[in-house]
Parts: structure tokens; sequence; C-alpha cells
């Protein structure tokens, strides 16, 4: 790590001109939140793992940005030459930079790996001091990263009709429009998951994001999809032309944007060229002229996903700096989709379940654990074979497994979160096989999972406990159940966001003194990615930007997180949908929440008298309708567990 420093300062100061500080993001060319293995240069600089954080390095200190779900990994995963940050605690990165760097100071940035909104921010701030972003021609990381993992060469999929539920001659005609009535000639669309989306493609260059290292460019008559072409099969080539997508070399889109940009970006594709030429097609939406040009003449690009690099081929005048269409049209599910997720979610759920009943006799056979359903302190912890012992790593495996028999699996949707004791404190933590954690019949074990299934992409969170929960860790458990149920069974008005939802999750926790430092929910995608945006339920201010609406998905998350003790989470998948209510205040139309997510809360760790009477029902109505929903997924010894697993409760 200090060779690394050492080789970064010695390129900062030969650069012209010399450079102040250096700043390293975790995004990649699409900004994206999981990126590839060769792209994971902020991990390789700091040696910080988790998915969101900024590395800053100067001619004398070494910096790192990160969340608070991550806080407590960056301080065991960083060295004594790195200082955290803590955001929300410590000053932002830029306010950082604008204070403690010199006047005129050079801060440089790759350009491909940083938005134009943060450019731009960046730039306010830095004026004060007259401080000033330089972009680098080339990534300073990529130049002393000596053994960078090569570029992967992984064919891209047709996603089907049958599972996409929608056409590309829709999603373009719909597309189309939207540019229109904004007075936009093209679009340039740097977001994996949506070019992904909008093409009806999937991939595997990113783990757990079936998506494709791509662009896309769409005019009013043109589409282009800027891929390594050795990825396409003749199946997949014949398939874009069909859809009329021009297939250009991905190092080509930055000079085909300065090529748009002076209106000389052409097609060379037949399927382009017919449409283009040929009368306005009604299906595809496709068709122009040239009075169209002349009044359609902006560029729109999505300040907060297009990269730095790409938006500085344009003219000021030109852009339309405006958050693409394609995140919310993505995030409203249609029929199709909504069917697909709910039959993942119950084959995922029939997997977890599977998981769970092999966890409990292993605690048992292995460590005298009293099990999922006694209370009671281990006995004693056997002697077991090294061959034979649990632990973090060996288990997520085995939950694995069972998402893998399972029809239409793809892989995992994230890394999974399988943390014991303090381990489980540590709200996105990765267990590693060579240092993680054995199980232990006496704490809590959380694990946070999710699959890639061809219809739907899945994400849970269970918190159980197989010997004696204390009485303050049951007191935790009932109060994030009860924010758990209270946010599941809202009714709000059309227009409502979910800044204005995040408290419901919280308010029983708060009025213990307790609380979480992550959002309490995120979008999830139809085999796509599994936070998905633009839509979420947080305390943060963004989640004001987008209200929610019906056929979105989100999760319902809330924790409670004990540094070195314990972490617990409840997490299911909702769909927005319409609400049956009795009045319709102001004709707004009002809106619920349907969980599709379908595994038990472990009534051990329920303390029945911090219930309410509702709650005891709704808690007893799921657990009917697990019971009912599962039943043809498992065996015998398998659903005897659950009956049992799913009794109803009392107060």
């Amino acid at each position: 790590m200090a060779d690394t420093l050492a080789a970064l300062r010695s390129l900062m100061a030969s650069h012209s001109p010399p450079l102040d500080a250096l700043v390293v993001p975790s995004e990649d060319y699409h900004q994206s939140e999981y990126v590839s293995e060769r792209d994971k240069r902020r991990q390789f600089v700091s040696g910080f793992s988790g998915s969101a954080g900024l590395a800053l390095v100067t001619t004398k200190e070494a910096l790192l940005w990160t969340d608070g779900r991550y806080f407590l990994q960056a301080a065991q995963e960083l060295s004594d030459q790195w200082k955290l940050m803590r955001m929300g605690e410590d000053p932002a990165v830029d306010v950082w930079m604008a204070d403690n760097l010199p006047r005129d100071a050079a801060i440089g940035i790759d350009p491909w790996c940083v938005s134009v909104d943060t450019a731009h921010k960046w730039e306010h701030a830095f004026s004060k001091k007259q401080q000033k972003l330089v972009q680098t021609s080339t990534n300073l990381v990529d130049e002393v990263w000596k053994n960078r993992p090569p570029a992967q060469n992984n064919p891209v999929n047709v996603h089907p009709l049958e599972f996409a539920g929608c056409t590309v001659a829709n999603k373009l005609k719909n597309l189309r429009q939207k540019l229109k009535e904004e007075g936009a000639r093209a679009i340039v669309i740097t977001t994996l998951d949506e070019v992904a989306w909008l093409y009806n493609i999937r991939g595997n260059d990113v783990s757990y994001c079936p998506v494709v290292h791509a662009f896309a460019i769409v005019t009013s008559f043109s589409a282009f999809f800027y891929v390594d072409k050795q990825k396409l099969s003749s199946e997949v080539n014949s398939y874009l032309e069909q859809n009329g997508i021009e297939v250009r070399d991905y190092g080509v889109v930055s000079s085909d944007v300065g090529l748009l940009a002076s209106n000389q970006l052409t097609s060379t594709s037949s399927a382009n060229q017919t449409l283009a030429d040929g009368p306005k097609d009604m299906e595809t939406g496709n068709g122009t002229n040239e009075a169209d040009e002349k009044t359609h003449n902006l560029i729109w690009i999505d300040p907060g996903s297009c990269c730095f690099a790409l938006c500085s081929k344009l003219n000021s005048n030109q852009v339309l700096l405006k958050q693409s269409p394609l995140p919310l049209a993505k995030a409203i599910k249609n029929p199709v989709e909504l069917d697909g997720l709910k039959n993942a979610h119950i084959r995922d759920g029939a997997a977890v379940v599977q998981y769970l009943v092999w966890l409990d006799k292993q605690m048992q056979d292995i460590y005298g654990a009293s099990g999922y359903f006694m209370e009671a302190e281990s006995t004693s912890k056997k002697n077991h074979l090294e061959t034979t012992k649990l632990t973090e790593v060996t288990a997520s495996d085995k939950l694995e497994g069972f998402r893998a028999s399972k029809e239409h699996f793809r892989g995992l949707s994230f890394p999974t979160i399988s943390s014991v004791g303090p381990n489980a404190a540590i709200i996105h933590y990765q267990p590693d096989a060579k240092t993680c954690s054995e199980l232990d019949a006496d704490s809590i074990y959380l694990f946070d999972s999710g699959a890639q299934y061809l219809d739907g992409t899945t994400d849970i969170t269970r918190t159980v406990h197989f010997g004696k929960p204390s009485a303050h860790e049951k007191s935790c458990y009932t109060a994030v159940l009860k924010g758990h149920i209270a946010l599941g069974n809202a009714r709000f008005p059309n227009g409502t966001n979910g800044h204005a939802l995040d408290i419901l999750a919280r308010i029983p926790l708060w009025k213990d003194g307790l609380d979480y430092r992550h959002g309490t929910g995120h979008g999830v995608g139809s085999y796509l990615n599994v936070h998905e945006g633009p839509h979420l339920i947080s305390f943060r201010p963004h989640a004001r930007n987008v209200p929610l609406q019906a056929s979105m998905t989100v999760t319902d998350e809330p924790g409670y997180y004990e540094d070195g003790n314990f972490g617990i989470r409840l997490e299911n998948v909702l769909i927005v949908k319409e609400a049956d209510t009795k009045f319709n205040f102001g004709d707004k139309g009002f809106l619920s929440f349907e969980h599709i997510t379908w595994a038990p809360y472990q009534k051990k760790l329920i303390d029945l008298s911090l219930l309410t009477p509702e709650e005891i029902d709704w808690v007893n109505t799921y657990h009917s309708n697990c019971r009912e929903i599962l039943a043809s997924y498992l065996d015998d010894t398998e659903t005897a567990w659950l009956k049992k697993a799913t009794e109803p409760i009392s107060a």
C-alpha cells in the first residue's frame, strides 16, 4: 500500500500541471455502484473493499470517505496510512479539499469516473480559492496497478419478451416521445442497467449485476449500441439489427458524442436507414424531418450518471441536463415483470426456508444448540472435526446452493452478508473464507442475501438466534419488526415520496432511543440491479426527488446495530399498488404495499408483550401466507418445520 501511494504521488508530481491531490472514486465509466474487478481502483489504492467510498491522495495525506453502512468495516480495513472520513459527520470531500488544499491547487480526476453533477459541484467549491479540477488524460491508478485484472469477454444475451414484457420497439417509441416533449434530438445513455433494459439485453460483465459494459445513443430516428463486438453472437447481431439498433465499438462513443454535437452522427445501419428514410412507423415511433431537427436540437444527458468526459464533448448551450427518463420507466414494472418478480420471490423464499431447516439441524447437531424453536443456551459444544464446523462462508455457500437448484437461477444479486455476533453489527459485512467467524449457538446470526433469476431479482434479510436470546436482543428485534410492519402497512396519497415514509420504520426504535445509519428501502430490478432507482425510502434528502408510484418495487428493511455485540435487520421486497380506501381525499388516489417476500420471522426473538393486537394479527396472517405459498416447493420435513415456524402467536 505504501508503494502504491508513493508511485501515485510520483505521477502526480510529474503531471502537467503538477497535482496537489488525486481523487479516486469507487465508480467506473458508467457511475456503477457495483463494478468489475478491473474497475475497483479505489479498493486497490486504499484496501477498503466496501461498495461505496471515495479516496483522496494528496502530497502528504491519504483519506477515505464512506457512509454509515461502512464505518466499522473501513476502520478495520484501512492501514494507518489512511484517515477515515465519516460521511455525515466529517466535512464532505469537496469542502475538505477547498479548505485544506493550497490556493491555486490542482486536483486531478479521471473525467470518465466522475459524474457531471459531481464535477460541477466540486468546481463551484474550488472557485473560492482559485483551485481547479484537472482532467487527466489517463487514469493514474491504472498506470501503477501492475496486476490489474484483464477485461472480460462475456457474451451478450437477449432478454426474452416472455420475461421482459415489453418490446424494444415500444421502449424506443416511448423514449422518443420523451425526447420530443423536451425539445431534444438525442439522448446519451451511460448507465449499464438503462442500456440493458432499453435494448432487452443482459450480460455478465459485472459480478451480481446481469449487465453489459456498453453505452447507447438514441436519436429521433437512430439507435446506437457501443460495445465490444466480440461479445455478440450472430444471433444477437441479428436481433439488434431487427430492432434498428446499430452496433459500434465501445471506444467510439467519445468521438461519436463529438459528432452528435456537430450534428454529423449518421447511421450506416440498413435497419436504421430504412426507418429514417421511410414514413413514420407507428409501432417504433421512428422517423423525423428537417423541421423537427431544427426545433428539437438539444442533447439530453443525465448529470447524475453521465461521466464528465462525455459531457465535455458537448457545447453547454445544446445540452439538456436532466435526469434520464429511463430509470422511472424501468422502475414502474409491467404486468409480466410483476408476475415474474412474484414467482421469483416464491422460489427464493423456498430456498431460504430450506436453508433455515438445514441450518437449524446443523446448529443442533454440531454445536448442541437448542435450535430455532427452543429457547435455551447450548448444552455443550460438541467435539467436532474442523471439516464439520460451520463458518459464515460455508453457511452462505449452502444458501447459494439451495437457490441454485431453483428454476431460472442465474447467480446471486449481491455478495451475501452472512454475519454472526459482532460481525452482524457491520451493516454491509462481507465474510472472507480466511478470516470469517465460526457460527455461534449463543449469538445472533444475520443473513442478507438475494439472487438473480431470469424472471426477477430478489433481496431478503432475516435475523435468527439458535440459543437463548437476551431480553435486550428480543426488545431490539421486536422494535425492528414493529417498524418493518408499520412501513409495510402504510397507506398514503399519490405524490408521496420515500422521505416522507422513512420515519414510519424508525418510530418504534426512536421510542427506545435507537436508530440505524442506512436508508429503509430501495427499488429492485427485474433481472437487473438489486439496487434500483430513482425512488427510495430514506432519511436522505434525495429521497424527496421521486414519488412512489403503483407497480414500483421497494424494500422494507429497518435495522438496529450495536457495535461489538450484534446486528438486526428484517427485509422484504414490496410492490407499490393502488389502495382501496373508504374515501379519496382530493381525488388523489391512495397507494399501499404488497409483500412478495416469503420467509418466517423467528418467533422466539419476538417480545410479544411489545406487539399490539393488530401487529400480532399481521404476523399471523403473513405466516399463514408463507405456509400456503411455499408448501408445494418443500418436502415433508421442510413443510413440518415451516408449519411449526409459522404457528399463530398470541399475547
